[in-house]
């Protein structure tokens, strides 16, 4: 296995640990105790990493691998590395040259911030001894830590417990251990991290190390319980006896992990988070937070496709309440509670995602409870009627009922990078996209008042009339550019699939839908995902790499997504006829790379995005919430079994106020 893969342990929380098969960390987020303040935000790193070696007969064998600026790398444990799995939770095997063997583990306890590491003889052996120094810092988890006089060394030392509080402001640390502790504390500079220098970065930082850990580890399994002091149970629980604790913990988590249906299914469960007294989806690991726009995107997958109803329940109504002028948050600040509102599909998606909830609850449960009912079509009407009546940033229904958004200088769809005050891809006027999402929600809020039929009537014209490119013979990605009438963006992006799939509501359908899927799989797919704009288009980018500026101008110009792998699919399957050989191929074309990624980057994971010419380098995050969900939502919904047709029925009379019969509606009752 790649030594520069990465792992994740994530505790439910928001905080995490995580670094490489090899042991060297590349990332300023590598950290063996990661905590979340305020969950899911408010993150320290409060235990960098580690030192560990074995002593026996006279000779000291490393264990772990540091890389030191300018680029050396000491001491040598990764050399000594025999195996390592990821399966049940990050295991590694050390085989020593004089024919010793050493198994070390890793898992956080899920729902606290915390992390229990072992080490242990795979054969008996006389005489052998692990000493382990931790680094340890107490920073923000985006920042760098340098040497500084204010680190306050004390340790406080009860029966098997000690702690640190290196920083006012700053949770303690506590570390338990049947070892014993020996004080010694040192500054450990020049620490060099790989991935940050080259995304253009700050890379060096300086640690410290209070003490020592040493164990007889002939005499049994070493135990290292690394916690946040964030309240007065840490403590309490310092008293009871750690092998027992460490058993008990280990035995619960074993049981909690072997209950998820396979490896996607836990993988899932990384990104399900709590904040507050709800839940909600961290996008990615290491460095997003809950982002509007990915949890309703993720959960399709992460929670409904994944067959956890009640934590989308949690998550939608926790959302519910955020509903500001039609607008759902895109973003938390990690620090402080004001919420960003930039984002014109987020709230959307919220619709989509809530009524896909819904018909799930009806097809498993046979009800919704009414109360979540009345919040959930609430919220939904608060959306609509914020939309139509306009909203921030520009957001509007247009004459001619299509939503109309942007204004200069902010980037409200997801195709979002901003340099300074350049936005990339700005989309202002009528991207595609928003307009197949807000005719589906339409839709399903037509099922709830209906004052959106008409609406919804004259812009399902609008779309057909509008957005179709009769000499390529593919959507255009935006009209009315910049808000002024008649005028089209060609540029051949990925956004057109959703008109198609990845929505319940297909706009397109017959050959010029065929046309669509031909065209974007014929220039846009690879291996890992979609690109985000054809090659051959001005401003395509082969490769995402170089400081801020340059990657993010790549973003989206090119740069491979996996997430819309999931609509392409649904939609390549639709125009086929959502037949059997149709789900068969696809599943061995599309799906089947994608599940062999899953032994790449961030392990058992997918990854945010992929350089747009091969190799498809991974990039971006290692762990993404929306990548995960939509592999699952396919292997579990779309391609499991025949694709079914959008539950919608027809509105009535008076649900409609005027016409016919045969205006269609969306099923939520």
């Amino acid at each position: 296995m790649d030594h520069a893969a990465e792992w994740l342990e994530a505790d439910g929380l928001g905080g995490f640990a995580s670094g490489t098969v090899g042991g060297v960390r590349t990332r300023r987020y590598h950290a063996l105790l990661l905590v979340a303040t305020t969950p899911p935000t408010g993150r320290y790193v409060l235990v960098n990493g580690c030192d560990a070696w074995i002593e026996h007969d006279g000779r000291r064998f490393p264990l772990s691998t540091q890389c030191y600026t300018p680029g050396i790398t000491s001491p040598d444990g990764e050399r000594r590395l025999a195996g390592f799995s990821p399966t049940q939770w990050p295991g590694w095997s050390f085989r020593l040259e004089d024919g010793i063997e050493v198994e070390h583990q890793l898992f956080a306890a899920h729902g606290a911030p915390r992390v229990i590491l072992s080490w242990k003889l795979k054969t008996p052996a006389p005489g052998v001894r692990l000493v382990v120094r931790p680094f340890l810092s107490g920073r923000d988890y985006h920042a760098l830590h340098h040497e500084n006089p204010t680190f306050r060394f004390e340790a406080h030392v009860d029966g098997d417990a000690v702690t640190w509080r290196p920083y006012d402001g700053v949770p303690g640390i506590l570390a338990r251990s049947n070892g014993a502790y020996e004080h010694g504390p040192l500054w450990y500079r020049g620490f060099s991290y790989a991935e940050e220098r080259d995304r253009g970065l700050d890379f060096v930082e300086d640690l410290v190390s209070p003490g020592s850990f040493t164990w007889d580890l002939s005499a049994g399994e070493a135990l290292w319980n690394l916690e946040a002091e964030l309240d007065a149970g840490a403590g309490a629980r310092a008293h009871m006896a750690l092998p027992a604790e460490v058993g008990e913990l280990r035995a619960a988590e074993r049981l909690r992990r072997e209950a998820f249906p396979s490896p996607l299914h836990r993988a899932a469960d990384a990104y399900l988070v709590r904040r507050g007294t709800g839940m909600t989806i961290v996008a990615g690991y290491p460095w997003f937070t809950d982002w509007g726009r990915d949890t309703f995107i993720a959960m399709r997958g992460l929670c409904l496709a994944g067959g956890r109803l009640d934590d989308a329940r949690g998550i939608l109504l926790q959302w519910a309440d955020a509903v500001s002028e039609g607008m759902l948050p895109n973003r938390f600040p990690d620090r402080g509670n004001e919420p960003e509102f930039n984002a014109v599909d987020a709230s959307l998606w919220y619709v989509v995602a809530t009524h896909e909830y819904l018909a799930a609850v009806e097809a498993a449960e046979g009800h919704v409870p009414e109360s979540d009912r009345r919040a959930l079509d609430h919220a939904v009407q608060r959306i609509l009627t914020g939309y139509a009546d306009g909203t921030r940033y520009g957001i509007r229904v247009d004459r001619d009922g299509l939503l109309a958004a942007g204004q200069p200088g902010v980037q409200l769809t997801w195709m979002d990078a901003k340099v300074g005050d350049w936005v990339v891809t700005p989309r202002i006027g009528k991207p595609v996209e928003v307009q197949a999402l807000w005719l589906n929600a339409l839709r399903i809020g037509a099922s709830g008042s209906p004052r959106w039929a008409a609406l919804l009537e004259r812009g399902t014209s609008a779309f057909a009339a509008r957005f179709w490119n009769p000499g390529g013979g593919y959507l255009y990605d935006v009209v009315d550019v910049d808000h002024k009438p008649g005028t089209v963006d060609a540029t051949f992006r990925p956004n057109q699939i959703f008109a198609v799939g990845g929505l319940p509501l297909p706009l397109l359908n017959g050959k010029e839908a065929r046309q669509v899927v031909d065209a974007v799989e014929r220039r846009l797919l690879t291996r890992l995902g979609l690109r985000s704009l054809a090659p051959g288009e001005p401003g395509y980018t082969a490769r995402y790499e170089g400081g801020v500026a340059a990657r993010d101008g790549a973003y989206h110009q090119g740069t491979v997504w996996p997430w819309l792998l999931g609509a392409f699919v649904e939609a390549w399957v639709r125009v086929r006829g959502g037949t059997v050989a149709a789900k068969r191929t696809a599943r061995e074309r599309f799906l089947a790379p994608l599940l062999a990624h899953l032994d790449d980057a961030g392990l058992g994971h997918i990854s945010e995005i992929a350089d747009a010419e091969p190799p498809h380098r991974p990039r971006g995050c290692p762990f993404q919430a929306w990548s995960v969900g939509e592999v699952l939502r396919l292997d579990q919904a779309v391609l499991a079994a025949p694709v079914r047709r959008p539950p919608w029925f027809p509105l009535s009379r008076r649900e409609r106020g005027t016409g016919g019969e045969d205006t269609p509606r969306v099923r939520t009752a």
